[in-house]
């Protein structure tokens, strides 16, 4: 079981003073029994006696230091040795009767404990025998003093007692070899009981107490406790090998053992109490801490340690607290390594550089361990023997989440934007390097493992199939993949991911969401770079990604409430898939470049397909009716944009060309058909509407609908759309009850030009005027992004005509006319733009 965060020292019990000084001065001896307390007679006796005075005691530990220091001798350090002990234990309880504690933080106490323990070192970095008992019943009193004690820690620290703790602990850790060994550190059990008790100094004194934490944090404390740690015990190394810590008799083992375990359980909560500060300047971790407590993780992968005729079968109670301390430090190594991953970036940038030069962490390969950590580590077969069920499924469960923890870590490290030059190696043989490999692996591996077990199911384990593996591995390759060169050699041969990725087992109904997510993820940044790269258009359309998509209900009302994060993936991939890059190059005239395969993959997306029931439902228009239920902005938004690409594919200039074929163009109009709906073009006109933020937005709505304009049937359609409320009326805008807000030809209201502050239009109209003003918007709008505006209007009234668009007309014609008069003024280079809108609704 885990023992609480304070120290309590519970080494040695109360003695009396003839237990202790049998030959000993009369005069110490009597100090000695007034200062302890009475052990005979009843407990209700016991408890009535008054307190002992302990001050007798400091006085004399005061002066032994002052005669150590003139001149020492044997005895002198066994008095020291004596009184140490008897305070310690006097200590390790409040005394109800008085606050021994406070009243020896006062004294010389803190000063004489600091000079004492320093003095029995003699010079040594570790204490040595014969005073390794003296600098252990030192610490003792000092541990105790400072239990729960804010005063006494202040003292203690004002004396320089914890530097010199630390001073001891990292004279240890000097003696542990580098790189760090497959044996546990030799050393006695009076040597561990120092460091054991070391480490409770400094825990007790920092729970709570920041000055103390700060001044460990700046002599990095926390590495030198964890290297030790780590040094002291390896887990499962007491079952592989517990005969192999020096020359400790087997009488010994096991309370060697317990040390090392106490040791390990201490270590890592006062490591987590130096984590705990305010201050995020204070890192309490380098990359060089990486070495020490990444190995670990190697103890959980097989060959795992005997099942029987372990050294400590017989002893249940110790088997039990070693398998819960070897777990504690693969979760607390696991929960350091995530958080280190998150939170700096120098770890991220150390491991990537480790999987490629090992040398860089001692020559630990830290990146590697984890991976194979994450694909072969497994639950110690002594679990099943040891604990309930209950508690062994907790365990397992927990162990599951330590692989969670690395595989968020291994995400991040290849997200680091730095990393990706590093992780991705060039060769001609194996593009990408072992680490991309390996990722390229595990993805594969899933896909052949469950089409085996779909051809023989008696064969199938549920524990095969490594969800967690591909997800950690299409996340990896999907943060590289933002590079165009990654992303066309990962669809390219050797490894031509795109069928992989286009698999059932990914991408169906009945996925995983957890496993959609990193599979869509890898796939919009594959597709990022489609428009670089026609080999990544090619791949994908052949693998048939936006169909598979499409047929996945991933867009559907009965998808999961949770997979927002994966809908707007999915929406990503195809909307770089459908994607056409435009420019304006004249006032009325725009021209998109676009392939064969985009609009092939426009096709897709928008007409359902042939093979499918007759209530097949197109990718688009499930798209589009996720964007009008959805409360995600960015839903809304990115949906929409796909919607604008195929706008783009379809009306494209590429049409006008002779050498496009008549099946083509009969797809086409078929495509164009399904677009010019209601629904459709005013999902375009919300975008402009609730984008006023986001010129770039508002930009790709603007040319849609002006595309849309030249149709013949379009020009009404988006007439109605700009023109349909956005949001519920304001009440304090009047209209005609007769009038109806669907109507295009009803009375419009836009936001007054005096306004100093723009209200939420209430129609995509009212943005577009707000776009043209371009006063007092929550953006400066582009020169680009107006002129494309005034387009729009001179398209709008070329194939729309009726009451509706007088109106319309009426409404921007005050803010076009002020444009134009500017001349030479702030509008001058829109001038013109507006004068043509102008003369054309003339």
């Amino acid at each position: 079981m885990a023992p609480p965060h304070t120290y309590h020292d519970c080494t040695c019990r109360p003695l009396a003073s003839t237990d202790i000084f049998p030959d000993r001065s009369l005069v110490l001896q009597i100090i000695l029994r007034s200062a302890s307390p009475s052990w005979s007679g009843s407990a209700r006796n016991r408890n009535m006696e008054s307190s002992v005075d302990l001050l007798p005691l400091e006085s004399n530990l005061t002066h032994l230091a002052a005669t150590i220091r003139d001149a020492e001798s044997k005895l002198s350090w066994q008095d020291v040795e004596t009184i140490s002990q008897t305070l310690a234990n006097n200590l390790r309880a409040r005394d109800r009767f008085a606050d021994h504690h406070t009243v020896l933080g006062k004294t010389q106490l803190p000063g004489t404990l600091t000079s004492l323990l320093s003095l029995s070192l003699h010079g040594s970095h570790t204490p040595i025998e014969p005073y390794i008992n003296v600098s252990f019943e030192l610490l003792r009193v000092a541990a105790n003093l400072c239990m729960d004690h804010d005063e006494n820690r202040g003292y203690l620290l004002e004396a320089g007692f914890p530097q010199i703790v630390l001073n001891i602990l990292e004279g240890y850790a000097d003696l542990i070899p580098s790189p760090p060994p497959l044996t546990p550190l030799t050393l006695s059990i009076p040597h561990l009981k120092v460091i054991r008790t070391a480490i409770g100094v400094l825990l007790n004194g920092i729970i709570g107490y920041d000055a103390i934490k700060f001044r460990l944090l700046s002599l990095e404390a926390s590495l030198t406790i964890l290297k030790l740690s780590s040094a002291i015990y390896p887990p499962t190394l007491w079952a592989r090998s517990p005969t192999q810590i020096g020359n400790v008799s087997n009488g010994d083992l096991e309370e060697s053992w317990i040390l090392r375990s106490g040791i390990s359980n201490w270590a890592w909560r006062t490591v987590s109490e130096l984590k705990d500060v305010k201050d995020e300047t204070l890192q309490a971790f380098t990359p060089d801490v990486l070495p020490w407590i990444i190995p670990s993780l190697l103890s959980f992968v097989p060959p795992n340690p005997p099942n029987e005729n372990t050294t400590f079968a017989y002893n249940a109670s110790l088997l039990s607290t070693l398998l819960h301390t070897d777990f504690e430090v693969l979760e607390e190594s696991c929960t350091l390594i995530e958080s280190l991953s998150l939170d700096v970036e120098d770890i991220r940038l150390a491991l990537a550089r480790g999987f490629c030069f090992p040398a860089e962490h001692l020559g630990v390969p830290c990146l590697s361990t984890m991976l194979e950590f994450i694909e072969y580590g497994d639950y110690p077969p002594l679990w099943k023997t040891t604990f309930t069920d209950p508690e062994r499924k907790r365990k397992e469960k927990a162990f599951d989440i330590c692989k969670a923890a690395l595989i968020k870590s291994v995400v991040e490290v290849a997200g680091e934007e730095r990393n990706g030059d590093v992780l991705w190696e060039e060769s001609e043989e194996t593009p990408g390097g072992e680490f991309v490999c390996k990722m390229v692996r595990w993805i594969k591996d899933y896909v052949e493992d469950i089409g085996r077990s779909a051809k023989n199911p008696a064969s199938d384990s549920p524990d095969s199939h490594r969800d967690d593996m591909v997800i950690c591995a299409s996340l990896a390759l999907g943060n590289l993949a933002r590079r165009e060169k990654i992303s066309t050699a990962l669809l390219s041969p050797p490894h031509s991911l795109a069928p992989v990725l286009a698999s059932a087992y990914f991408l169906s109904s009945a996925a995983d969401v957890k496993l959609k997510h990193g599979i869509l993820g890898l796939l919009k940044h594959l597709a990022q770079s489609s428009t670089l790269s026609p080999t990544i258009h090619t791949s994908l359309g052949d693998a048939g990604i936006i169909r598979r998509i499409t047929e996945s209900d991933i867009w559907s009302e009965k998808a999961n409430a949770m997979a927002d994060i994966v809908q707007l993936n999915a929406i990503g991939v195809v909307k770089h898939m459908c994607n056409a890059s435009g420019t304006v190059v004249s006032f009325t005239f725009m021209t998109f470049l676009i392939s064969d395969l985009q609009v092939e993959h426009s096709f897709t997306l928008v007409l359902p397909p042939k093979d499918r029931t007759t209530d097949s439902v197109s990718g688009l228009s499930q798209i589009i009716a996720l964007v009008s239920r959805s409360d995600s902005v960015p839903i809304k938004s990115e949906g929409t944009r796909v919607l604008v690409n195929v706008v783009k594919s379809l009306w494209s200039s590429e049409w006008n060309n002779d050498a496009v074929s008549e099946e083509k163009k009969r797809r086409r109009g078929e495509a164009i058909r399904a677009v010019l709906t209601p629904e459709y073009i005013f999902a375009l006109a919300s975008l402009i509407g609730r984008s006023g933020r986001y010129p770039i937005l508002v930009n790709e709505g603007v040319v849609a609908l002006t595309l849309i304009c030249t149709h013949g049937e379009g020009g009404l359609l988006v007439l109605s759309a700009i023109t349909a409320p956005l949001v519920p009326q304001n009440p304090l805008v009047v209209e005609p009850s007769s009038a109806t807000s669907s109507d295009a030809s009803s009375p419009l209201v836009a936001t007054p030009p005096t306004r100093a502050h723009i209200p939420a239009p209430r129609h995509a109209l009212d943005m577009l005027i707000s776009v043209l003003r371009n006063v007092d918007n929550p953006v400066n709008y582009p020169i680009e992004v107006r002129m494309n505006t005034c387009s729009f209007f001179v398209q709008l009234a070329k194939h729309a005509s009726g009451p509706g668009l007088e109106s319309v007309e009426d409404l921007v014609r005050p803010t076009l006319e002020k444009i134009a008069e500017n001349g030479e003024g702030k509008g001058e280079k829109l001038a013109p733009y507006a004068k043509r809108v102008l003369d054309s609704w003339a």
